[in-house]
């Protein structure tokens, strides 16, 4: 029998603490222990494959949340690994490695360099990871051509659209092949059409196996995954499942006749 592969992502008994003493501020806490009310941390297991939307309004822990899966904080208490590499305690340098190498970010202001191209800006990772000039630019070009922009190679930020703009971010998060896309607020600063657009090739990504995490609070892009987890107070307080990890994502399954 073939061993399960482990999950690409799995926090156990995760918090995240601002200050100390009676004045902290437990920013990610999880359930509370019975009598103490002491905080028990966050437990999570994303699967390969999945999609998996994380909601909550502002001061829920779900920006928290997100730092922490993307190795951009570290967690006080409990345990994190991403495709199987402890990151908790990580010095900078190892966990500036580990997010070139297994994550892939999309934000909601495109992090775009100025006056710089398309290409270049796809190529960026890949430059970081030491990958050579002709090697970079063949598989930034190949990034561009499947989100649709391979035309615009040559063009810089000021000469694209909005929606075009934060394809060429998901181009440049995909361009690495990370184990995970971390997407935050990725429609945030879209029209409704660029919107579409965009949740479309996350949708396209995600059916050829990508997994994706996006962090939203907007109802529209939730629908897109394929389970959907809501904070309150820095605990997970709704966890559902809309689809099976390893079909569609539920956008694309209702385009596919019974």
């Amino acid at each position: 029998m073939a061993a399960t592969k482990p999950p690409v992502i799995r926090i156990s008994r995760v918090t995240k603490s601002y200050g100390q003493g009676d004045s902290a501020v437990h920013a990610l806490r999880g359930p509370s222990a019975p009598g103490t009310g002491e905080p028990l941390g966050v437990s999570l297991d994303i699967e390969e494959g999945d999609y998996v939307a994380v909601m909550g309004s502002s001061g829920s822990g779900k920006s928290t949340l997100m730092n922490i899966l993307g190795c951009l904080d570290v967690p006080t208490s409990g345990r994190y690994l991403l495709d199987g590499t402890d990151v908790g305690h990580l010095d900078e340098s190892r966990l500036s490695l580990v997010r070139n190498r297994k994550i892939g970010f999309i934000f909601q202001s495109f992090n775009l360099v100025p006056r710089t191209t398309a290409l270049a800006q796809v190529e960026l990772p890949l430059a970081y990871a030491g990958v050579r000039a002709a090697e970079r630019r063949r598989r930034a070009l190949a990034a561009l051509e499947l989100v649709g922009l391979a035309d615009r190679a040559g063009h810089k930020p000021n000469e694209l659209s909005g929606g075009q703009q934060q394809r060429v971010a998901v181009a440049r998060a995909l361009v690495t092949a990370p184990a995970m896309l971390l997407a935050d607020e990725p429609t945030g600063n879209l029209d409704s059409r660029s919107t579409a657009e965009v949740l479309a090739i996350i949708d396209r990504l995600n059916a050829s196996g990508r997994t994706v995490v996006v962090i939203t609070h907007e109802d529209e892009v939730a629908l897109h995954a394929k389970r959907v987890l809501r904070l309150v107070d820095g605990a997970i307080v709704d966890d559902v499942r809309r689809a099976p990890v390893d079909g569609p994502p539920p956008a694309l399954a209702a385009e596919v006749p019974a």
